[in-house]
């Protein structure tokens, strides 16, 4: 039979997630990691294999749980919601004060050099933009976006607004500066398609 770990394997990696998220990727030691996790090195080792397994398994911890919040916010009635709802999630997550401002992944990625590091941080980020994308893209197929609407970009620009509020967090942006932020943006979105309208008209009558 393995051993059983001998520390808390959420308090450990949410403590590893601190560390990342404050120095990113590549200025975070090896002791910096075993210091915050209260673990020594080969039993981090022995855990995770590396210090990049280690981030591995921080990203699919950290992850899991924003995708809760994600799946409920696409779920949202009209396009605008989604991506108001979305961005003020961020807006409220990156000023929470549980944990560092700001967000992981941006703060990992403006930091990190190295190629496979870099292409996992990509792949996360990306899982989100996909699942704004389809949503938009059912949207106009419904009417909720006009036919001109082009669902990959309005995602592109979703995601790098949500990533402008989180550089803001990290600034000292408050979270209602940050929500300002949001809306404004969302107002920048393309107004519903015909179809959408119609129905709309249909159901005031």
């Amino acid at each position: 039979m393995g051993r059983h770990r001998a520390f808390d394997l959420e308090e450990a990696l949410n403590a590893a997630r601190n560390v990342f998220w404050l120095k990113g990727y590549e200025a975070a030691s090896i002791s910096d990691l075993t210091e915050a996790m209260g673990i020594n090195s080969p039993s981090l080792y022995a855990a995770f294999g590396s210090k990049q397994g280690l981030f591995r398994a921080v990203l699919e911890h950290y992850d899991a749980a924003r995708e809760k919040v994600l799946l409920k916010i696409i779920d949202e009635p009209t396009a605008r919601d989604v991506a108001l709802r979305y961005l003020s999630a961020i807006a409220d997550y990156a000023t929470d004060k549980k944990h560092p401002p700001g967000c992981l992944l941006v703060k990992a990625g403006l930091s990190t050099v190295e190629g496979e590091v870099a292409e996992q941080i990509s792949r996360h980020k990306m899982a989100n933009e996909l699942a704004l994308r389809e949503r938009f893209e059912c949207a106009k197929r419904s009417g909720d976006l006009p036919e001109e609407a082009k669902p990959a970009e309005l995602a592109r620009y979703i995601m790098a607004i949500g990533s402008g509020l989180c550089v803001q967090a990290v600034n000292g942006a408050s979270r209602e500066d940050l929500r300002n932020i949001a809306a404004m943006a969302v107002n920048g979105l393309p107004q519903p398609g015909k179809a959408a309208k119609r129905s709309t008209a249909r159901e005031n009558a």
